[in-house]
């Protein structure tokens, strides 16, 4: 899909914000104000982005003080065979924390990716149905996939060395 920014803003104009091809993967990057509504016009009958196969955080704390975390969207359309990534920054909410709208209302999967993301790098999903823990346990402090997390555990000791 070689003209997908095009096709996204003829039906949601300014949502994008540029466009990457590498490899023979498109990817565009969209207004994280403007994902919903993007999502729902890619699932929509008229392109059928009906599978979320995958969403992915990355953290980019040298970006600092704009936008931190970058959200990967991967989309695959059984119509026409064709993949499609999505990749929208969280902005930080009222309180400073990083945030993006929930789509798990568009595609079902992105319930448990978004609880993914938000246990292990902090990201939250407004209105979101169920935003809790999935992989840490419930009383853990912090998010151990931001870059910024303290490494520690305990020191192991080896039988051979004098």
């Amino acid at each position: 899909m070689t003209d997908a920014r095009d096709i996204i803003e003829s039906a949601c104009p300014g949502a994008t914000v540029e466009q990457f091809e590498h490899r023979g993967e498109t990817t565009v990057e969209i207004r994280a104000d403007r994902l919903k509504e993007v999502a729902r016009f890619l699932a929509g009958p008229q392109l059928g982005y009906v599978l979320l196969s995958d969403l992915a955080c990355a953290d980019f704390p040298e970006n600092a003080p704009g936008p931190r975390f970058r959200c990967a969207y991967q989309l695959f359309s059984l119509d026409s065979s064709t993949s499609l990534r999505l990749r929208a920054w969280a902005q930080d909410a009222a309180d400073g924390e990083p945030e993006l709208p929930t789509v798990s209302d568009v595609w079902p999967t992105a319930n448990w990716h978004e609880r993914e993301i938000y246990d292990m790098f902090g990201v939250r999903f407004a209105n979101h149905p169920d935003l809790c823990r999935i992989l840490m346990p419930l009383d853990w402090e912090g998010h151990p996939l931001r870059r910024d997390y303290p490494l520690g555990g305990e020191d192991v000791e080896f039988s051979d060395v004098p």
